[in-house]
């Protein structure tokens, strides 16, 4: 028996080495840390803060210790963020129980001032030991390098790590003084190596301090981030790290990592694989050392805390009438229609557009921004401007992001949103820090894959004259297709290549879009910190930097622009190769050709050859000159010839034009009209009638007093005669 006796009591004290050592109030002593990242104001998704207390709550009846960490982006990426300034954010958190939270990137989205509010406002502390201010005096922000907990004896230090891509994945103007000087720093540089010093000196000094166990509270992420800076190169690089708890790149994982001594580091994030606040992180130090991880899935784990439910739902409560609450003002009307009801902001540049533009370029630090048609939704009206209206004109939630690209990606990129003009095309771009001419008589020569996909352009480009914006010298050079700029847009447009952007697909991502600023809160961001909180006079109107002209000859502004676009417009008349040759002269075939086409191109019947001898069949005039003929608009020499190909006289056209509004009905008795042309006696008898005719009716005007009847006309003064004829 006394053996038996004995036998179970080795048996207990061997199981008792395996098991949870219990203190004297029947609790665990062992240390669970529950950790949450990527939150991004997902309050109550997944799991929700409330599950999250629930959970916090049931470990606290069975253990003695337990700690609750976030490691960043929590506060910024949802209305109840960006209303509040992500001060509801840590109201939550607070209620939650939390106790330390590191810097993400877009803890910094509301800027330095706002960062500050937060971290005074919150119960728990902010960490971060590589995130240093340079400039004069100390920094208001509320935060330490690290914190030293003692449980039951046992010291736990926790280090926070800020990812130095903040600059970039949040606003660079943000860390810098008013002369552009950074006065923040995140221990950032080429190799990395100022980071791991940062870490490690920390380290060196909890550890002198009497840290048990070091824990690292980073926001730096592994896919899709900095090399140098991810969390695997910080443990890499680095000793006396026992776990890093880690955010940023949104993954869920729980895994080993070796340090720079061989040593094995717990590396663990709850991530958004299932949403945000789909999986709680619980990090769980034993009595005897044993270091352990494991993720709670929000399936598994349904309780809410009924209080920090109801706290929750209070303040969303409170906000759904805040979308009314006036964030900015216009002193002007941004328009996405014209006043009689045609669509702008798909076909043309608008200030609209120019906004939304300039919006990416600057708050991104892009060389060129680009906003798409499609994505503006409303105009922007004289007067306040409230949330909603934001919201109302950037209804998406489509995220900015930032590309490395080269000139031809650019070019290509141009042609593509050219596309379909003058049609409408949600793709058409309006753009920032980038001037560019469409010249719509060239057709799209873009091959588009079965998909509606750019593949290539295949023939003459209607986008020309692009030309980029020079930073420093303030002046804008022609595109280099061999050069990389940067280029800020939305994911919709750059990352996903919506609207069959594909020319971007193998281009260098330099800011990913992540679930945070949408495209209403960079605008917003932009009107408040870059126009003072009023959009001004500088957007009355657009900016210019989109031309449109319909042949590449014809200047903008000349006294022909509008003639040349109107007989285009209308069909009247066509290019010659790329431009429209507005100084060369009009020959007889083709006056009556435009002619014709004013009427209708009606059916003929009658062989061009059998009414002119030198007239074609089958030439691109036929069917004109033997309508002119049959309906005596026009006559033929006496040798039977037309000369289709010799340029007209003025006085030649005096009397063609008659001719036509004779035929259609319209003409006049016009032919009592004085005429005082210093020339008129060199007008010829036959002509006289047309030239008073065409003068009465303003068809047609002289030079200097003087008619010049056998001087040639010009095309370009030919498409004003016929704009003149359309008034």
């Amino acid at each position: 028996m006394k053996k038996l006796v004995a036998l179970l009591l080795c048996l207990i004290m061997v199981l008792s080495l395996g098991t949870t050592a219990l203190a004297a109030d029947g609790k665990s002593n062992d240390i669970v840390i529950l950790h949450t990242d990527d939150v991004h104001c997902g309050v109550s998704d997944g799991m929700g803060y409330a599950g999250v207390a629930a959970y916090k709550a049931e470990m606290e009846q069975t253990h003695n210790y337990v700690a609750l960490v976030d490691c960043g982006d929590a506060v910024q990426g949802g209305a109840i963020g960006t209303l509040s300034g992500g001060a509801y954010l840590v109201d939550i958190m607070n209620e939650t129980g939390y106790d330390f939270a590191t810097f993400g990137n877009h803890e910094f989205d509301y800027k330095i001032p706002q960062l500050t509010k937060l971290t005074k406002q919150a119960k728990f502390k902010y960490l971060a030991c590589n995130f240093k201010y340079l400039g004069k005096g100390t920094s208001d922000i509320a935060y330490k390098p690290y914190e030293i907990v003692d449980y039951g004896g046992t010291k736990v230090a926790y280090i926070g790590i800020a990812t130095p891509e903040s600059f970039v994945k949040s606003t660079p103007a943000y860390f810098q003084d008013a002369n552009g000087n950074y006065i923040y720093s995140f221990c950032e540089d080429d190799d990395g190596s100022a980071l791991y010093k940062a870490v490690q000196n920390t380290v060196d000094e909890v550890k002198k301090a009497g840290a048990n166990y070091v824990i690292a509270l980073a926001h730096l992420g592994n896919e899709g981030t900095t090399d140098r800076w991810s969390s695997k190169a910080v443990i890499a690089n680095t000793t006396g790290i026992d776990a890093m708890l880690d955010g940023h790149d949104h993954l869920t994982l729980t895994t080993k990592v070796s340090n720079k001594d061989g040593k094995d580091v717990i590396l663990a994030e709850a991530g958004q694989e299932e949403g945000k606040l789909g999986m709680l992180g619980k990090l769980t130090i034993a009595a005897d050392g044993t270091i352990t991880s494991e993720l709670i899935s929000a399936k598994d784990f349904t309780k809410k805390d009924e209080t920090v439910a109801a706290y929750v739902e209070n303040i969303q409560n409170s906000f759904s009438d805040t979308v009314s609450k006036v964030v900015a003002k216009s002193s002007v009307t941004l328009n996405d229609y014209d006043e009689n009801g045609n669509r702008l902001v798909r076909n043309s540049e608008t200030a609209l557009g120019d906004l939304a533009a300039d919006a990416y370029r600057v708050m991104m630090d892009a060389d060129i921004g680009i906003m798409n048609g499609g994505g503006l939704r409303a105009p922007i009206k004289e007067g306040d401007i409230t949330l909603n209206d934001i919201l109302t004109v950037f209804p998406w939630g489509n995220l900015p992001c930032k590309m490395e690209v080269t000139g031809q990606t650019v070019l290509d990129m141009l042609e593509m949103g050219a596309i379909k003009y003058p049609s409408e095309s949600g793709g058409f771009l309006s753009v920032s820090g980038l001037k560019y001419t469409i010249v719509s008589s060239i057709p799209s020569s873009i091959e588009l894959s079965d998909k509606g996909e750019f593949v290539k352009v295949a023939g003459a480009r209607r986008v020309q004259n692009v030309q980029v914006l020079n930073k420093k010298t303030g002046v804008y050079e022609p595109i280099n297709p061999n050069k990389t700029y940067t280029l800020g847009g939305i994911d919709y447009t750059i990352t996903y290549c919506g609207d069959g952007f594909t020319m971007f697909k193998n281009s260098k991502v330099l800011k990913a879009g992540d679930a945070t600023m949408t495209d209403a809160q960079t605008v917003l961001s932009y009107i408040e910190t870059k126009l003072g909180g009023t959009i001004g006079e500088q957007y009355s109107k657009p900016a210019g930097r989109i031309s449109i002209v319909k042949y590449t000859d014809v200047v903008p502004g000349k006294w022909y622009e509008k003639a040349v676009n109107y007989v285009s417009d209308n069909g009247l008349m066509n290019g010659v190769g790329t431009g429209f040759n507005p100084d060369g002269a009009l020959t007889r075939g083709m006056l009556v050709t435009i002619l014709y086409r004013q009427a209708g191109s009606p059916a003929v019947e009658t062989k061009v050859s059998a009414k002119f001898s030198d007239c074609k069949e089958d030439s691109w005039y036929a069917p004109a000159v033997v309508w002119a003929a049959e309906n005596g608009i026009v006559g033929g020499y006496a040798d039977g010839t037309f000369a289709p190909n010799k340029a007209i006289t003025r006085q030649e056209m005096a009397k063609v034009l008659y001719g036509y509004d004779k035929t259609i009905g319209k003409a006049k008795n016009e032919a009592a009209t004085e005429l005082t042309y210093t020339d008129l006696t060199s007008i010829a008898d036959w002509a006289l009638e047309g030239v008073h005719y065409c003068t009465a009716a303003k068809y047609l005007s002289g030079s200097s007093n003087a008619f010049n009847p056998t001087g040639t006309a010009t095309r370009a003064m030919v498409a004003q005669v016929f704009m003149n004829m359309a008034a």
